[in-house]
């Protein structure tokens, strides 16, 4: 059996970039060819669109996650990693994406729309890339960075013309069933519709929809019954159409009563979204009263009583018969009316031509505060700071060595100077925290040393091809008591 999900939990991840390469191009007679580690691929990203053919959340509903493709890492010989595939999740029309603290993202509106909604991760430059005047062969590569990770709630918003409002049983489902070909369950006993159901209407050369929302009771907007759920389906409604039970039996319930019930509910609820407000709030759309179940004698009298005071208040009023299909013609023909004037009133806008403009973003700010968790510490918060470190593989010392440089001629180092940072104070940018040292010459002409290495570092553990020469020689017996080869 299929089930009607309007709301879900999704968890999307963008792709990882690919790790830049580092390696030396290796040819016969060419013992120093040359830097030629290729760039890491970029990962994909996550983009929600809107197609035609979905009409539910459920797909989200039995697959929460949702991961789009890594990169590639970059290979020798100026090999290039691939790119992530992107990950693409059909959604409904009328679909809201909110954030974890609440917030509207996106509104998702019109077949064929798009937008990303998890950015990947840039690959890492190969040292090909880094090669400079300096660093003529770089004996490291930037690090890929993780795409972005979000948790969202996707909340569906029915797009129809016209909703059907009224209390449980008041015979909703059974007029959609007989205005359109839409096959909702019917039965006799209270909250038998669950789900909103749509239906498709064509009344002369206008097509229109109706939505069957579930039945509302007072303190619906309060969260009683099933109407908080589902009130929302409504914010999107042209004409809101009162369905009244005029065969009621229940004490207490005539069909003013229950209307005036149902309008303080829809008075009281508010948009969660604020551009729905476009059409108004509930209380100022367009009103239709329909007098349902006539084909009872005692339904029939009641209506002709009622039908005075709603057309005082200026509503268009109708007595209809689900069953027998009374009086639906005229219904028919008047939804249609009031739903073209709308339409008329609120032309759809022209598609516009895409025109891609580059954003200029500021990346060379930063921003360095105490620290309050370390005293005597600072933070540098920074866009280009914070990305240099996660591209930054902490265990070479001349990736170490380049992260430095770059902070230098950043500012980050005047900067430091200049709050009073004291040698040896704990300094954090994004999650590496480390000991600042202002004797390091950063940012200025740096003495070749060997691949991976930088001499301006301190603890320099790495063994170079000289250091392990020697050792193996030593191992073979080939050296003498003064370390020099035997002759």
């Amino acid at each position: 059996m299929s089930k009607f999900i309007d709301r879900v939990v999704l968890h999307v991840r963008a792709g990882r970039g690919g790790h830049g390469c580092a390696s030396v191009h290796r040819e016969k007679f060419k013992p120093l060819g040359g830097p030629d580690g290729g760039n890491g691929g970029n990962g994909g990203d996550v983009i929600l669109e809107v197609d035609a053919n979905v009409h539910t959340l459920l797909d989200f509903h039995f697959h929460p996650n949702a991961k789009a493709g890594n990169g590639k890492p970059g290979e020798g010989s100026n090999r290039e990693g691939k790119n992530g595939a992107d990950l693409v999740l059909k959604v409904p029309d009328g679909t809201v994406v909110v954030d974890g603290d609440g917030k509207v993202v996106v509104d998702l509106v019109g077949i064929g729309n798009r937008f990303i909604i998890a950015r990947g991760g840039r690959g890492g430059l190969g040292n090909a890339s880094l090669a400079s005047k300096a660093r003529k062969a770089p004996g490291f590569a930037l690090l890929g960075e993780e795409g972005e990770e979000l948790d969202l709630v996707l909340e569906l918003k029915s797009v129809a013309d016209v909703g059907l409002v009224g209390f449980p049983s008041a015979g909703k489902s059974s007029l959609v069933s007989v205005l359109s070909a839409a096959k909702p369950k019917i039965a006799d006993y209270p909250f038998t519709t669950l789900v909103p159901n749509l239906g498709v209407v064509l009344s002369g050369d206008t097509t229109f929809t109706v939505a069957d929302v579930p039945g509302l009771i007072p303190g619906a907007s309060d969260g009683r019954g099933l109407g908080l759920d589902f009130l929302r389906h409504l914010e999107r409604c042209a004409v809101l159409a009162h369905v009244v039970d005029c065969a009621t039996l229940e004490p207490g319930r005539d069909p003013v009563s229950d209307v005036d019930a149902l309008e303080a509910e829809l008075a009281a609820y508010k948009p969660a979204l604020s551009g729905d407000e476009s059409l108004g709030d509930l209380a100022d759309r367009p009103r239709v009263v329909i007098l349902n179940k006539t084909d009872v004698p005692d339904a029939a009298e009641l209506a002709e009583m009622v039908s005075a005071e709603f057309t005082e208040r200026g509503w268009p009023v109708f007595e209809i018969s689900a069953v027998s299909r009374a009086g639906l013609r005229p219904l028919t023909f008047a939804l249609a009316d009031m739903v073209r004037q709308y339409r008329e009133d609120h032309p759809k806008a022209a598609p516009k031509r895409t025109v891609i403009r580059p954003i200029a973003t500021d990346e060379t700010g930063f921003d360095v505060v105490a620290d309050p968790h370390e005293p005597g510490g600072f933070v540098v918060r920074g866009t280009r700071p914070e990305r240099w470190i996660r591209q930054t593989d902490f265990n070479n010392d001349e990736a170490v060595g380049y992260l430095a440089d770059r902070l230098a001629r950043l500012g980050v180092e005047a900067e430091l100077v200049k709050q009073g940072a004291e040698p040896g104070c704990p300094v954090t940018i994004g999650e590496v925290t480390f000991e600042w040292e202002p004797q390091i010459s950063a940012g200025v002409d740096m003495q070749p040393t060997g691949r991976g290495t930088d001499l301006r570092l301190e603890n320099n553990e790495r063994v170079g091809a000289a250091e392990r020469k020697l050792a193996s020689q030593a191992r073979r017996g080939l050296l003498d008591e003064d370390g020099e080869r035997k002759k």
